[in-house]
């Protein structure tokens, strides 16, 4: 019988074919660590990035119990990765939709609309779970904070603005803004990144100016007394 081995051509084809295997074999599996390796960096990173936030939230409370603020910075940390888990998700269809669509700009948007209206439900529990945690540990004006925490302070700082731009606003023009600028905290907290976050409050600053002038302000001279307001003391001169 003959012995493919027996033939030096055929053995040398064979062990070539091993050595391809091998080699494959050898790629795929450091391909495959890398890439574990690369996940696990990632969720470690992550997992740092949003402790921080929660501590550096948390470090406005004024918490003097440890194991409270230990127990509200996990809650805060959860939140934000509860809040990734559904963005991931509904970022993903968005992207999918966008291929699929190409140049069909409406057909796109309205996939895109149905993929945020889809998560909503999700994110409307997720918000009222949250603020429910939040609450058996904080005060109601703690859990504000913690809501600005997440918001960057955006509520305060532009009603601040509103009031140098028009000194003369009355208690029940700066009530309205106020309610305004904490309706869109509530919205915006719940956003994927600062971009969509400060998005919701351009929506509701967009409101707010209609509002004033209707109200018979000018924007215009709002900007200047914004402008003066926010002038440098001039140094005086030393003699």
């Amino acid at each position: 019988m003959h012995n493919a081995f027996s033939d030096p051509v055929s053995t040398k084809k064979w062990l070539l074919v091993r050595l391809t295997f091998f080699v494959l074999f050898v790629g795929c599996t450091a391909a495959c660590k890398a890439q574990t390796n690369e996940t696990v960096d990632a969720e470690a990173t992550y997992t740092r990035t949003i402790n921080q936030r929660a501590e550096k939230i948390v470090a406005t409370l004024g918490l003097s119990d440890a194991n409270k603020t230990s127990s509200v910075c996990a809650i805060i940390a959860q939140h934000y990765r509860d809040l990734n888990t559904i963005h991931q998700a509904r970022d993903s269809q968005i992207k999918a939709a966008k291929v699929k669509f190409g140049a069909d700009q409406a057909a796109a948007n309205t996939a895109i609309q149905a993929a945020r209206s889809e998560v909503k439900p999700r994110l409307d529990k997720l918000h009222g779970e949250f603020l429910a945690r939040l609450s058996e540990e904080l005060s109601p004006g703690q859990v504000d904070k913690v809501k600005d925490g997440l918001t960057y302070g955006v509520v305060q700082g532009t009603y601040n603005v509103y009031l140098k731009m028009y000194p003369a606003l009355t208690l029940e023009q700066k009530r309205q803004i106020m309610e305004w600028l904490v309706e869109a905290r509530e919205i915006a907290m719940d956003g994927s990144t600062s971009e969509e976050k400060h998005a919701v409050f351009g929506r509701y600053k967009g409101k707010i100016n209609n509002y004033l002038s209707k109200a018979g302000y000018d924007a215009r001279k709002g900007e200047q007394n914004l402008k003066n307001a926010t002038k440098p003391p001039l140094e005086t001169e030393s003699k």
